[in-house]
């Protein structure tokens, strides 16, 4: 994401979670933004990231799978600031997410597997909290619902001061209309802290390769050339009014830490699912030829 001298720059993301109950049977294609979002994040001690802390999420992953889940998440692992991992799931609504809660809870099996991941994986950590964001489809713009092809995410949050939410919503709109006009390609999705702390945003951005971020920076001379030097300056005046402060980190999704539908595996199976992929691959001919062929 571009710094341009204090300036609110929200600049081209898509926040791509996968949606849990009915939405997870839809292609990954036609996923949309979930309404809402939850954060968890794992702060790991010293010399326990890496491989050490992959093993100890995989039981959460298993646990998911052999139990037939419904609702997925995906697994980041941080590549700025403090080492930590962040778990994000996405519900259609609360109701769902409460739905979802209780069904587990019912679950003996499930609930007694994520009991044992839960206290052999707090040995790793040195700390861990959650927030619940909403989804703000009225300072989003083309969003898109495919993780399929991502391999990075970039974390923007915004924290806003109390009472200026109007110029915040001013400013977005300022950037969502320079972009319409300078690079309609541009997409995000804005989602809204509703537990967890004070008036907070965070943006999103997608990035199937680091070269992206390359991208995104260059195309800053594009945005300022939209906005126009007036625009320019009323953005920075509603920024210095509206934001306290903001921080920008940068994370690489884990595979081997991310619980995803089918749809989303299948899309990219060598990345999702290297094991399985790479075992397929190894049998031979005869015994792909014996093999039954899939139930519809």
């Amino acid at each position: 994401m571009r710094k341009l001298s204090g300036a609110l720059v929200v600049v081209c993301f898509a926040v791509v979670f996968p949606n849990s109950a009915a939405a997870q049977d839809k292609a990954v294609s036609n996923m949309a933004p979930p309404k809402v979002l939850t954060i968890s994040r794992e702060f790991v001690k010293p010399g326990k990231t890496g491989s050490i802390h992959d093993k100890s999420e995989s039981a959460f992953v298993r646990a998911m799978t052999n139990a037939k889940w419904p609702t997925h998440y995906l697994g980041l692992d941080s590549l700025s600031g403090k080492a930590r991992s962040v778990f994000l799931t996405g519900y259609d609504s609360f109701d769902a997410w409460e739905k979802d809660q209780k069904a587990t809870q019912k679950n003996a099996i499930l609930l007694g597997a994520l009991e044992r991941a839960f206290e052999a994986d707090g040995a790793l950590l040195d700390g861990y909290d959650q927030s619940v964001w909403i989804y703000r489809e009225d300072q989003s713009q083309h969003p898109t619902g495919d993780i399929s092809q991502e391999r990075y995410l970039e974390f923007e949050v915004f924290h806003v001061k109390p009472g200026h939410e109007a110029d915040w919503a001013t400013a977005v709109k300022l950037v969502q209309d320079a972009y319409s006009k300078g690079i309609p390609e541009a997409r995000w999705d804005m989602y809204e802290l509703a537990y967890g702390g004070g008036p907070s945003y965070v943006v999103i951005t997608p990035l199937k390769s680091a070269s992206e971020i390359d991208k995104n920076f260059a195309s800053g001379k594009q945005f300022m050339e939209a906005m126009g030097s007036e625009g320019m300056k009323k953005l920075s005046e509603l920024s210095a009014a509206a934001i306290e402060s903001l921080e920008t980190n940068l994370f690489i999704i884990n595979p081997r830490m991310s619980y995803v539908s089918d749809e989303v595996a299948n899309a990219a199976p060598d990345f999702w699912r290297p094991k399985a992929a790479a075992g397929a691959a190894s049998k031979p001919k005869s015994e792909k030829a014996e093999a039954k062929p899939a139930t519809p």
